[in-house]
């Protein structure tokens, strides 16, 4: 068996040995990338003979799947799945597995970091110390009693509501699938949109979550929200929010995630908006969250092996 880490992993290659020594048998036989390609002749040499591929966030289209004649298990050590094609994967009856649960707790923390930077003005305030400048224009608001909406409850979005709760929000939520969760009040997105000081997304990317956040819905928000995005960029019509930002019809935004990977175009509409902090899909990217996804990870490839797979995305 053999299996290729096609990128890099996040994490030191002793690490990975280990946890490779630790699940796999002895016999299998690794090979880690620590240089990241993305033209599909590189990628098919490095995957053409590889029983297993380890993918990160690197785009795989069909050409590479297909390239990859001995591929059985595509491990995506990732949540979301929409860089690889998985109808080609259907197609050769390739198993693609995923590494849900990995950052929920680092996803949740940027989220915060970036209400907290909002809400306190603590990069103009961090400027205004080093100008000599007071507080003045500098005064910020609390978390404790602001009405908190969560586009979508599964594990990263329920963390997030509970750390709200913890702050002393109320907190609702929208979702495809209403859970009783002490704390949340489910309620259609309209209402949301409209109720709402503060809404953090955390849909999946699919046809059904493409746009999902229109300019419609965003002209419902009140003049003080805050709309946060950790999700994926096409979930939201960049250009209505950037719109909403200039015109003062929102209060500001954090957004981690974009039509595309960083680097961003410097024309993008939300770089020069009005009340916007950006970080270049950094979410996940915790010390802690890229251990624990390797092991995740190596936990996907023993359960195949033992012919009971995990995390199973198709």
């Amino acid at each position: 068996m053999k299996i290729v880490a096609i990128e890099p992993l996040g994490v030191e290659k002793s690490k990975l040995m280990e946890l490779s020594a630790e699940k796999l048998p002895e016999s299998t036989k690794m090979v880690f990338y620590d240089t990241r390609v993305t033209d599909t002749a590189s990628l098919i040499e490095r995957g053409k003979d590889a029983d297993v591929i380890l993918v990160a966030n690197l785009p795989l289209n069909a050409d590479v799947i297909n390239g990859c004649k001995n591929l059985k298990l595509l491990d995506v050590a990732f949540t979301g799945t929409d860089h690889i094609d998985l109808a080609a994967c259907r197609a050769r009856g390739i198993t693609v597995c995923n590494c849900s649960g990995y950052s929920d707790a680092a996803v949740s923390d940027l989220v915060f970091g970036m209400i907290l930077s909002l809400y306190r003005n603590i990069g103009r305030c961090n400027e205004a110390v080093r100008k000599g400048k007071t507080r003045d224009g500098l005064i910020g608001f609390e978390l404790e009693g602001k009405k908190f909406g969560v586009v979508g409850t599964g594990a990263i979005g329920l963390r997030t509501a509970a750390i709200a709760k913890v702050f002393g929000c109320e907190v609702y939520a929208y979702s495809r699938t209403v859970k009783q969760v002490e704390g949340i009040a489910y309620t259609d997105l309209e209402t949301l949109m409209s109720a709402c000081d503060i809404i953090s997304l955390h849909v999946p990317y699919n046809e059904s979550t493409r746009g999902m956040i229109s300019k419609e819905l965003i002209a419902r928000m009140k003049p003080n929200a805050l709309l946060i995005n950790t999700a994926r960029g096409p979930v939201l019509d960049s250009q209505a929010l950037a719109d909403a930002l200039n015109e003062g019809r929102i209060a500001g935004a954090g957004i981690d995630v974009f039509e595309s990977e960083p680097p961003i175009s410097p024309e993008h509409p939300l770089l020069t908006a009005k009340n916007v902090i950006a970080t270049p899909h950094v979410a996940f990217a915790t010390k802690e969250a890229l251990v624990k996804r390797a092991a995740i990870a190596f936990d996907n490839i023993q359960a195949y092996l033992n012919r009971k797979p995990i995390h199973v995305v198709c």
